[in-house]
C-alpha cells in the first residue's frame, strides 16, 4: 500500500472524530474561560480535557506527515498552512468544516449542496466560529487588564462583532499585546469571508441574470 492511500484511509477514518474532539476542545475552553468560580477539581479536569484534544490534534498532524512522506521544510508548512494554524490555534480546528463536509460527500451520489451555498454556508459558519473564538481569547486576555473596557463577555462578543463586520466602533477596544494580536487576525479574517461572500453571491446573480438573457423569447 503506497504513502497516499495510507494517508487517505487515515483521513477518511479520523476527519469526523477529530472535528467531533474539536467542538470538546472548544466547550471544555468555554467552560475554562467563563465558569470562574468552578473548584480546584473541576478546572483541572476541563484543563485535562483541553490538553487532550490538543494531543490528538497535534499526533494527526504527525502522523499525516509522515504518511506523506515528505521532509518537514517550510515548503510543507506553505502547502499545509490551515492544518499548521489549528495546531498552533486549536480554537479554529473547526474551520476545517470544509475537510468534514469531504468526508461526509465521498459517501454520497452528488452534493448537497450547490457551490455556491457551499462557500456561503462556509464562509457564514466560519465567521460564527472566528468570531466565538476570538471573543473567549481576547475576554481572557482582556477581564483584568488595567485600563481595559473589555470587562465582560457581552463586552467581548460585541467587539468580536464589530471586528468581523469591519465596522470597528472603537467603544470597546483590546489594550494587551495578545489581545491585538488576535484583533490583528479576525480583522484580516472578517475581510476575506466577507470577500467570499460577496463574491460567491455576486456569481450567483450574474449566473442567473445570464440564464434570463439566454432565454429564447416566448412566442
Amino acid at each position: 500500500m503506497d504513502a497516499d492511500s495510507r494517508l487517505s484511509r487515515w483521513i477518511a477514518r479520523t476527519e469526523i472524530p477529530l472535528f467531533v474532539a474539536s467542538l470538546v476542545f472548544l466547550g471544555s475552553y468555554t467552560v475554562h474561560v467563563l465558569a470562574r468560580g468552578l473548584p480546584d477539581g473541576w478546572r483541572a479536569f476541563w484543563l485535562a480535557v483541553i490538553f487532550a484534544t490538543w494531543a490528538l490534534f497535534v499526533l494527526d498532524y504527525v502522523v499525516r506527515w509522515r504518511l506523506g512522506g515528505h521532509p518537514l521544510r517550510p515548503s510543507y508548512l506553505r502547502h499545509h498552512l490551515l492544518d499548521t494554524v489549528v495546531v498552533a490555534l486549536p480554537l479554529l480546528r473547526p474551520l476545517r468544516m470544509v475537510r468534514l463536509y469531504d468526508a461526509v460527500q465521498a459517501r454520497l451520489d452528488r452534493p448537497l449542496l450547490s457551490l455556491y451555498s457551499r462557500v456561503i454556508a462556509y464562509a457564514g459558519v466560519s465567521a460564527v466560529l472566528l468570531g466565538f473564538a476570538g471573543a473567549l481569547a481576547v475576554y481572557q486576555l482582556e477581564r483584568d487588564a488595567p485600563g481595559s473596557t473589555i470587562r465582560t463577555f457581552g463586552d467581548s462578543v460585541w467587539w468580536a462583532c464589530s471586528t468581523l463586520s469591519t465596522v470597528g466602533f472603537g467603544d470597546v477596544t483590546p489594550v494587551t499585546a495578545g489581545g491585538r494580536t488576535i484583533a490583528s487576525f479576525m480583522m484580516f479574517g472578517g475581510l476575506a469571508l466577507l470577500g467570499a461572500v460577496t463574491g460567491a453571491f455576486s456569481s450567483w446573480l450574474i449566473q442567473i441574470f445570464t440564464r434570463d438573457d439566454e432565454r429564447p423569447p416566448a412566442r
